[in-house]
């Protein structure tokens, strides 16, 4: 469908910064190229109706990593590294509630706690031993200790007798985030245009010439924060990875405060609305859910509802009311790529599933990019 003289005109001319994705990352670049260019033209593409990726898809954890996970991330990292993702996953998180407030986000801090199965033994003795010296690595972050170990005080069933509790973690409420975000950006003139897919780019050095499946356009810089999707603009160092998610209906006296952790974190699951909210299991099928195309597998979704029927919610009846998934943006590394990739393109991809710590420190970041 061709444009009008007017919607290339209000839309697409005389274009400063296009960013790629409205997502928490690309909505939070937008913001701050807004601080630094008050009176640039800022333009967002969105491939999908709403944020498309997995900044509505995810589970609303404002965490920075289980011990299981941290154990997990020094295999790839030294001890010096990871320090630094913590503290970019904190950070984060303080940039994102300081933009919206906690009240906007519906933000609680009761903590988070880690299970682990019955099967699992040698991981949780390692875990427990391990509670000294993840507490002595992240001491210069918080200057206490965060990890304890705690009692099985709400009767999981089928896992071992003891959890690991971190204090400093919360949760929130996805959606609002999200709106909060698209509602700023919309009252600091930031043009936010859904269903419009990124093609392909070209820098010519003076501009970036832009195809989307709405216009040709021309850009003065371009900026790329489509995580899951990345590899469809050529950057090979993310791989997508679908996570799968399901939430009950309301079910009476649930008595579970905090977020949870299962499998080094691959699985995971919280209360909202009276609801269990779970998720996770692409460790069962790597291969498998190395893929940017949303969509259900059986084979998860009945580990899912075994994770719910056997440990957490024994003996009760549940209705699952929805499933979905969304597509994570992973790699080699937890470090988030943020870098030049010519001189008018700029990417802040490779979240690994940290987008609600991170992301609104990798906008700030990516937006950065555009002074050096």
């Amino acid at each position: 469908m061709a444009l009008s003289y007017w919607e290339y005109k209000t839309w697409f001319t005389n274009v400063d910064f296009t960013i790629v994705g409205s997502g928490i990352t690309g909505l939070s670049c937008a913001l701050e190229l807004r601080e630094m260019y008050p009176k640039a033209k800022i333009l967002i593409l969105e491939r999908g109706a709403m944020p498309q990726g997995a900044s509505t898809k995810n589970a609303g954890f404002a965490c920075f990593g289980s011990v299981s996970e941290l154990l997990a991330d020094l295999k790839t990292h030294t001890e010096d590294e990871l320090l630094n993702l913590v503290e970019m996953r904190v950070k984060g998180l303080e940039v994102l509630k300081n933009r919206l407030g906690e009240q906007a986000l519906g933000f609680k801090k009761h903590g988070g706690y880690e299970l682990f199965f019955q099967s699992q033994q040698d991981l949780y003795e390692t875990c427990l031993d391990s509670v000294e010296r993840v507490n002595r690595l992240l001491q210069p972050l918080f200057n206490e200790a965060i990890f304890s170990i705690k009692p099985n005080a709400q009767n999981f069933k089928n896992i071992q007798p003891k959890l690991l509790f971190n204090k400093e973690e919360g949760e929130l409420d996805a959606g609002n985030m999200m709106r909060a975000l698209v509602d700023l950006a919309q009252h600091n003139t930031i043009q936010i245009l859904n269903n419009c897919t990124v093609e392909n780019y070209n820098d010519l050095g003076d501009w970036v010439v832009l195809k989307s499946s709405l216009a040709e356009f021309k850009t003065q810089k371009l900026f790329i924060a489509t995580n899951g999707f990345a590899q469809k603009l050529g950057i090979s160092t993310v791989q997508p990875a679908r996570n799968q998610v399901l939430i009950t209906g309301p079910i009476k006296n649930l008595n579970l405060t905090g977020t949870y952790h299962l499998d080094e974190g691959y699985t995971y699951f919280r209360t909202i609305d009276d609801r269990i909210l779970l998720g996770g299991g692409r460790n069962l099928d790597f291969k498998g859910e190395q893929t940017d195309s949303f969509g259900t597998t059986t084979q998860i979704q009945q580990y899912l509802e075994q994770v719910l029927a056997e440990t957490i919610l024994p003996g009760r009846r549940f209705e699952i009311e929805h499933r979905w998934s969304g597509i994570l943006g992973v790699g080699d590394q937890k470090q988030p790529v943020l870098e030049s990739l010519s001189a008018n393109v700029f990417c802040g991809v490779r979240l690994g599933g940290m987008g609600i710590a991170i992301g609104s420190l990798v906008g700030k970041k990516l937006a950065g990019l555009v002074k050096n």
